[in-house]
């Protein structure tokens, strides 16, 4: 039998990372996983918990640790955490183990997506929409580099988005 392929999903916060993994998951009978609900399963604390006590860089030390675990994996879609590709480590096991499928988005959709969702440590701040802004600028360019497809999510539903992923990748 040939070797289940792996799907990864990166992409900023609000996106659709974790919808559209569910979706395209169940259309290709694949595992799912979402590094930040395995972060919270496995520490038994939320990310915004765990943001306060060991800061963004603790917090990245996990991610990092759970998406190398993951990716071992064979035959699963990943959503990624969006700051998880600042780790070279991280874009580096990504590249290697699996399709990378950058889901784009606009800062007003991220906006939109987020404003009422208090379980996102770096937007909780006056200005949310001037950190999407920030982040974009950083981390737009190394989504950028690791994808191997892109797939803009503005104005599609999560099913349309995922059927149109399944045909870029010709599963």
């Amino acid at each position: 039998m040939a070797e289940k392929r792996n799907i990864f999903l990166v992409g900023p916060m609000g996106a659709g990372k974790s919808t559209i993994g569910r979706h395209l998951a169940d259309e290709l009978h694949l595992d799912f996983y979402d590094s930040d609900q395995e972060i919270e399963k496995r520490t038994g604390a939320d990310i915004a918990w765990i943001f306060d006590l060991e800061g963004e860089d603790g917090f990245r030390k996990r991610e990092e640790d759970i998406i190398n675990d993951l990716t071992d994996k064979q035959g699963i879609v990943l959503a990624t955490g969006g700051g998880s590709i600042v780790s070279k480590n991280v874009r580096n096991r990504l590249s290697a183990r699996g399709i990378v499928v950058y889901l784009q988005t606009t800062i007003d959709k991220q906006v939109a997506r987020t404003q009422r969702d208090k379980r996102r440590p770096l937007l909780q701040n006056d200005d949310p929409e001037q950190v999407l802004r920030d982040l974009a600028d950083e981390r737009n360019p190394l989504y950028a580099e690791v994808a191997d497809y892109v797939v803009e999510t503005d104005d599609q539903s999560a099913r349309a988005v995922a059927n149109q992923i399944i045909g870029k990748i010709g599963l």
